[in-house]
Order: structure tokens, then sequence, then C-alpha cells
């Protein structure tokens, strides 16, 4: 990704999140594996146009060009990038909507730079670059077709939401804004602009409630796998357990200022990976 640090899909966010990534593929089997790092390369490509320094315009048709690329992949006739995409949109039934949703979800930055969008905004946002690669991801796994689905949709906005919190410093000095408008009115701030929001005394009053609507996420999810084989929900349950991890730093840190960087430390990120992926 470019330095920015923005608040990008939680599949391949920074380097403590990112190792969580990699640990979580890296044992998955051959096959899953590939497909994995295959949604991975797609996610990073698309959201390092969006969040380039290009003009706007350039941008746009940039990430057109991936929308046609993938419109090509699915009549069967793919372009060379995504050539490999094939043996894994066929083995595991990769869904053309789903990465056109990702497609959606990195463009919405590009017009302009996203401030306050209300809820409803911020959940659509959520369900394109996050729960929509999660809807990619859970099929590899080999869920089940409604689990898959009602995973994807609690574990991605679980992610993105603690994504959010997290980055709000970093989204700021580059002029984007996730918190929901309706938080922000709650809270008594009615300025849009990212760095008053950042400097305002009453951003943690904003900030709780996005908190607990991911806990309330988490938990759901939790539901979801665990009814499912252990097996078949050890790449989900490894992230999502690093996520849970780095919101409750979030949380017991207080998003007052100062605001030091919040970070899941090796030990605790080896403890989650023995714990749900060998024991």
């Amino acid at each position: 990704m470019n330095q920015q640090m923005t608040s990008q899909p939680a599949t391949f966010q920074g380097s403590a999140s990112g190792s969580s990534f990699y640990a979580a593929m890296r044992i998955l089997p051959r096959a899953q594996r590939e497909a994995m790092f295959q949604i991975y390369s797609f996610c990073r490509q698309v959201d390092d146009i969006a969040d380039s320094d290009g003009p706007r315009p350039e941008r746009l048709a940039a990430l057109q060009q991936w929308r046609d690329d993938i419109d090509a992949l699915y009549q069967g006739h793919p372009p060379a990038r995504l050539g490999d995409y094939v043996p894994s949109v066929q083995k595991f039934g990769l869904k053309r909507e789903d990465f056109l949703a990702i497609i959606d979800g990195m463009e919405m930055d590009v017009p302009a730079d996203i401030r306050a969008p209300d809820l409803a905004t911020l959940d659509l946002y959520c369900d394109r670059v996050a729960s929509a690669v999660g809807r990619l991801s859970v099929r590899v796994f080999g869920l089940g077709e409604d689990d898959g689905i009602l995973l994807a949709h609690h574990l991605g906005r679980a992610l993105q939401l603690t994504n959010i919190l997290r980055d709000v410093d970093e989204d700021a000095a580059i002029g984007r804004l996730y918190l929901p408008r309706e938080g922000l009115l709650h809270a008594g701030i009615t300025s849009d602009d990212p760095l008053k929001v950042m400097s305002d005394p009453a951003l943690p009053k904003v900030c709780a409630p996005l908190a607990a609507r991911a806990r309330a996420h988490f938990e759901k999810a939790d539901e979801v796998m665990d009814r499912n084989r252990r097996r078949v929900v050890r790449a989900p349950r490894i992230m999502s357990k690093y996520y849970r991890a780095i919101l409750e730093l979030l949380v017991g840190r207080g998003f007052a200022r100062p605001r030091a960087p919040v970070r899941l430390n090796k030990a605790s990120r080896i403890a989650i990976l023995l714990r749900y992926a060998f024991i």
C-alpha cells in the first residue's frame, strides 16, 4: 500500500493487522491459500488506485478498467493480470458481483474524500470494502452459503469499524473522516472538517457507540463460527481475534488526546495463532 495508512479494507491493513492476514492465510491448504492471496492482490491493487495522489478522473478511469477486466474474466476471456484467477473462480464459485462491490467501495473515496457519512452510507461502505471481501473469502474457506454470508456481514463490519476507530488521526491527516454524521451531531460536533473533529474534546462520545457496534458484530460473527467446524473457520477466527484485541486496546486507551498508536504486540499475536491455528 502507499504510505497514507488510511482506513482501507480490513484484509490488508498496516503491519500489525497485515501480519494477521498472512498468519491466518498461511495455515490454509494450497488451493485455498492461492485463492486468498489472489483476492488480497486484487483488493490491494484497486485500493492503491483509490488512495493514489493521481488526478481523480484518472483514478476513476483506472477503476472502470478493473470493472471491465472483471467482466472479461467472467465472460471467459480474462486479461493477463487476471489469468491465474480462473481456477479459483471456478473451484470456489467466487461471485462477480462481490469483486465489483469492492471496486464500488474503493470508488466511494475518489470523486471526493469521504467526510462524515450518514450511518447508511457508512454501512454501505463497510459492506463494499470489507463484507464483500468476506463473501469471497468464506467461499474459499468452505462455509455453507447462509452462514458464510452472515459471517461476512458481521465480521467484515466488525473489522472495518475497528480500522476506522484505529485510523481516525491518519485519515484526518489526508482529509478523510469516516465517523458518522449522526454520531457527530449527537456529541454536539457540527463541523465535518477532519482535523477540527480530531481536536474536539467530544470526540470520545462519537467513538464509543462505534466501538459498541463493532463489538456487537464481533459477537454475532462468533456465533456463526461457533456452530461451524473448527477447521473451516480457523482463518476467519484468527482475523477476528486479532482485530477484537486491537479494538479492546483502543477502548482501553480511550479516544481523548493524546491518542498513542495502538498495536498488538508480537507475543499476543503468536498466542492467538497458536491457540486457533494449531491447538
